[in-house]
This record gives C-alpha cells, sequence and structure tokens, in this order.
C-alpha cells in the first residue's frame, strides 16, 4: 500500500485510483508557493511530471543507469558494517532495489522515496515476486524528507539529487536522518554531461534568435562536492568522477533517452517553446560539430580509415559522493602540519626500497636494474 504525503496532508490510499488527478492538483497547488522561494532553479512540479512520464513509459532498463548503479553499489560492497535499514531516494531507486547485495550488508528494510506516484506504484509492480525484504513506498519530496533523525543506516541516491533546488539543505537531512556512523551514497550528473547539447543549442539560439536561452539544466560542478559534504555536516567525504561517452544515430535519439529517463529540462526561465527552424539548426550543429565517437571498425580493433561515422555523441559526467554520519569512534584526521615525514621521503623509500604497496616492490627492482646497467656502460632495458 502506497503511503503518500502531499502538501502538509495525508492522501487516503482509497484515491490511488485518482492519482494522476490528484498529482495534477498538487502541482498546480504547489506553483503558488513555488514564486515567492528564494533561488528556485527547478521547477519541481514539471519534474514530477517527467517522473509521472517516464513511468508511463515503463522503465525500462537502461544500459547508462545499469552502469552507474552498479559502480555506486561497488561502494557499499566495500563496507564492512551492516545497515539494516536503508533510505532510496528518487532517481534510479529501481535499478538499486534490484541490485542491492541484500545478505552481504544485512538489509531488513527499505524506505523507497519519490515525487512521483507513478514511478512507486510501477516499482512495486515490477519487485512484487522478487525475494526482497520489507519494502516502504513513501511520496515525498527528497527536498523535505520524511524520516525521523537517526532512523537509517543508510541514504542511497542514484542520478536524482541533482534536481534539488537547496542541494546543500537536501544533503544536511540526509545526515541527520542517519543513525551514527550512517552511510551517505550519492550519484548525480556533473557539470559536463550533455555540454554538446548545450553548444548545440547555444548556437543555434545565437543565430537564430539572436540570442541563448535555458535548453540544458545548470549542473553541480565537481569542485563543489567536497564542500557540499563537508557543509552537511557528513565525515570522511570522498568524490570521484566517471564520464560515459554514448553514441546516438540521431540527436533526436538523444532527446528521446532523456524523456525515457525522466531527465528533461525543468529550469523555471527555460525556453517553452522551441521554433521548428532553431530545432533543426541544433541538430544540424550538433551533427557537424560531435559526430559519433570512433568504433572498434577493423579485426584488430582500430577504426579503419576513411571510414564514415554515423550518428552524434553525448557525454555524461557522473559524480559519486560518499560520506558518513558523524560518531565517536570513526577515525579523524590529524591536524593539518603534524606530519613528521614528508612525500618526497615516502617517495624516495619506494624507490629504494620497493614498499609492498601496489606493486612499487616490483618498479623499484625495474629501477635498480635500469641504474645497474646504466653503470656499466650498457643501455637501460
Amino acid at each position: 500500500m502506497l503511503r503518500a504525503f502531499r502538501a502538509g496532508g495525508l492522501l487516503a490510499s482509497s484515491f490511488r485510483k485518482n492519482a494522476f488527478s490528484t498529482a495534477l492538483f498538487s502541482r498546480q497547488f504547489h506553483d503558488v508557493g513555488q514564486d515567492e522561494r528564494v533561488n528556485l532553479i527547478f521547477n519541481r512540479n514539471l519534474k514530477q511530471y517527467h517522473r509521472d512520464r517516464a513511468a508511463f513509459m515503463g522503465l525500462k532498463e537502461d544500459p547508462l543507469v545499469e552502469l552507474v548503479t552498479s559502480r555506486l553499489l561497488d561502494r557499499l560492497e566495500d563496507c564492512t558494517s551492516k545497515f539494516n535499514t536503508i533510505a532510496i531516494l528518487g532517481g534510479s531507486a529501481l535499478s538499486i532495489i534490484k541490485n542491492l547485495p541484500y545478505k552481504k550488508v544485512g538489509i531488513e528494510k527499505i524506505i523507497c522515496i519519490d515525487s512521483s506516484i507513478e514511478v512507486l506504484e510501477c516499482i512495486k509492480n515490477r519487485v512484487d515476486g522478487m525475494d526482497i525484504p520489507n519494502i516502504h513506498y513513501v511520496v515525498a519530496d527528497d527536498e523535505f524528507l520524511p524520516i525521523k533523525a537517526g532512523s537509517v543506516d543508510a541514504i542511497i541516491s542514484s542520478l536524482g539529487l541533482h534536481w534539488a533546488n537547496d542541494l546543500p539543505g537536501a544533503m544536511i537531512q540526509c545526515c541527520r536522518a542517519l543513525r551514527p556512523d550512517g552511510l551517505f551514497l550519492s550519484a548525480l550528473f556533473g557539470g559536463d554531461s550533455l555540454f554538446e547539447l548545450r553548444v548545440s543549442c547555444a548556437l543555434a539560439s545565437q543565430e537564430r534568435m539572436g540570442g541563448v536561452s535555458s535548453v540544458v539544466s545548470p549542473l553541480m560542478q565537481v569542485r563543489d562536492a567536497g564542500n557540499l559534504l563537508t557543509r552537511a555536516g557528513l565525515a570522511i567525504p570522498a568524490v570521484d568522477v566517471d564520464t560515459f561517452t554514448i553514441n546516438y544515430p540521431s540527436p533526436m535519439h538523444v532527446i528521446d533517452h532523456l524523456r525515457s529517463l525522466g531527465e528533461s529540462n525543468a529550469h523555471v526561465h527555460r525556453a517553452v517553446h522551441l521554433k521548428r527552424e532553431t530545432a533543426l539548426a541544433t541538430a544540424a550543429a550538433y551533427q557537424t560539430l560531435f559526430p559519433a565517437a570512433p568504433t572498434e571498425g577493423g579485426s584488430d580493433g582500430v577504426e579503419e580509415e576513411g571510414a564514415e561515422r554515423k550518428g552524434v555523441t553525448a557525454t555524461f559526467e557522473v559524480v559519486f559522493m560518499t560520506g558518513w554520519a558523524p560518531a565517536p569512534n570513526q577515525p579523524k584526521a590529524k591536524r593539518r602540519g603534524s606530519a613528521t615525514v614528508s612525500m618526497q621521503v615516502l617517495a624516495d623509500g619506494l624507490k629504494d626500497t620497493g614498499a609492498l604497496i601496489g606493486g612499487a616492490d616490483e618498479e623499484a627492482e625495474r629501477l635498480t636494474k635500469e641504474d645497474r646497467s646504466g653503470d656499466k656502460g650498457g643501455k637501460p632495458q
């Protein structure tokens, strides 16, 4: 049974048959309040509609989503702690639920949170019959988490938090919801995602309309990720980035892919309508400037000379963030300037003695042989 929290009230499950009309009313209701909010970047009600549309399209298994989820959950599997209760925030929640290492990390309860009733209903139908622990579905905005402080062991968000208007505030709420030494895992699109589409739209708009309008939503820069984790109060922050390049038959296939993921533009100052001539100019610029990336053409895995590249390429930058709720037993960094050995001394020690760290001993042995051959007047290997 879906438990839906809307506009400060509780929607009875009996209204599930009118879910679309209820969601539409909710969007109209929230539009009034959104105009009064400060620093509003995204239209959250429009984003809810995008999520509904993605659910109507079936939430098909997507290679990009599956790959990002796999790399995100790799970090969970590396942990030795047990996480009995896990909260999943929006994004690709279905992929996470299907791929969680339940037995390895001791998962007993899952709280799945999404702003779209349709998405949760689709997830519920897809996981029914699977050997999954107790799972609860909650309709709520991830900017206003309906989770008690210190009530969950881990919070996971894959490709969802980049739509938050108040990302620092959302992460602070996540930190408060975690038990001591609880884990926060998140993957979100970075600022260099879809730069090909961004450049093509800008060139076409400048040529056809005499100005540039927002076509691709703004995204977080990688350099801000560490500061966000620290500001949220999370300890032992870690940030890393992966870049994925995908080839598409045409620019329209890029747009269709984004729609199927629920990742269409939701900027409050977006261009509501794009003229036909501007859209055609954008497609032409895209195909000219960003042809499909080279593929393995010959038997030796090298692209054949003169081979025609068909289609276009799109880049997705994914930022992975890891943080832990503060706890007394956590390791803490030493005070700045308290080190007694410099990095240069460590590097020299690895070179001379080949300490058993990541193959450094083999590298030191190779360097020693080169030095000896050089002393004898021979050429290094």
